[in-house]
């Protein structure tokens, strides 16, 4: 227990006070007086010394031995059963008629103060051992940065897209959007990444081809490469380049974007690190700062699933190249 800034003891006064009385024969009068405490402060410790020996100087807990209006352990059984319903604390507090200051201690007693997967399915983790076995593909839209800075340095908002009309009365929009293009290893979480106009089946058949090259490029034979149900991965023009890349594919089920949840994580972290890490003046600027931050990501950032290992380090451990 952390000492309290104006207590007249510490650990080492009340065994100089206790053995002043037990061992030189000291009054308690005289010792309490030495210690500048009251006679009473000073029995106190010298009874707790003689029953307990030196751990009976320690402080102990202020906490009641006995709480009379404690919860029942019934009512802490039911929050407990709610609570893997996914409930909410206010939620819970409604149903049961307690207060939510209650229910919020028992939950975070019990363990149960965050929902997490609590009640859910549990999670499906994998990984592949070996480089190339499967990659992960997926397509993040961004919007064009127009006036200097996007909408979450404006401070939130729509995304600034101001339009026109042409000639024939239909309204363009001046701005757009970039589509970046990512494909990361499922081993080795070695990443690569491309800015494109669209995500239409031949341009996403374009990023696969330089895609395996670029694993290629590291020494990685992809044999299989997973995507989500989006148009271009359903084209028979892409079930034709993976067919000459002698590639599997394979999609995820619907409405599970757990299944490709490595290629999830990547955008994520790319969004904060590179795309939303800086203030750019123009989406040329963002663009151009790309190929720093990738290299980065891929040579020198530690990745927390790798056992702090690089992708470019795991990779050549996977390969036995490592030097």
């Amino acid at each position: 227990m952390k000492q309290h800034a104006n207590a007249a003891l510490s650990l080492i006064g009340r065994r100089r006070m206790v053995l002043r009385v037990v061992k030189d024969g000291w009054s308690v009068t005289s010792a309490a007086a030495a210690a500048e405490v009251t006679d009473a402060t000073c029995r106190k410790w010298v009874a707790r010394y003689r029953a307990e020996g030196r751990a009976g100087l320690l402080d102990r807990s202020s906490a009641p031995l006995r709480v009379h209006n404690r919860t029942e352990e019934s009512a802490i059984e039911a929050i407990a059963a709610l609570r893997r319903l996914r409930l909410t604390g206010p939620e819970i507090a409604e149903v049961l008629g307690r207060p939510l200051s209650t229910v919020s201690g028992i939950l975070q007693r019990i363990g149960m103060g965050k929902l997490g997967r609590l009640g859910l399915e549990p999670a499906q983790r994998y990984e592949r051992a070996r480089p190339g076995e499967l990659i992960h593909v997926d397509v993040k839209k961004l919007g064009r940065i127009q006036g200097g800075a996007g909408k979450r340095v404006r401070g939130g908002g729509r995304h600034y897209t101001p339009t026109y009309t042409d000639a024939t009365g239909a309204r363009r929009k001046t701005v757009g959007w970039q589509f970046c293009h990512v494909a990361i290893d499922d081993a080795t979480r070695l990443a690569y990444v491309e800015l494109l106009d669209d995500e239409k089946a031949l341009t996403a058949t374009g990023f696969l081809r330089r895609a395996v090259a670029f694993f290629a490029s590291y020494g990685i034979t992809v044999e299989r490469v997973m995507t989500d149900n989006g148009g271009a991965y359903r084209s028979a023009i892409h079930a034709l380049a993976c067919k000459t890349l002698r590639l599997k594919h394979l999609r995820t089920r619907a409405y599970r974007p757990q299944t490709n949840g490595k290629a999830e994580r990547f955008i994520r972290t790319m969004l904060g690190g590179w795309a939303y890490g800086a203030i750019y003046g123009s989406t040329t600027e963002r663009a151009a700062a790309l190929d720093g931050w990738l290299y980065r990501y891929n040579h020198h950032r530690p990745h927390s699933a790798l056992s702090r290992q690089t992708p470019v380090q795991r990779l050549h451990n996977l390969l036995g190249t490592y030097i």
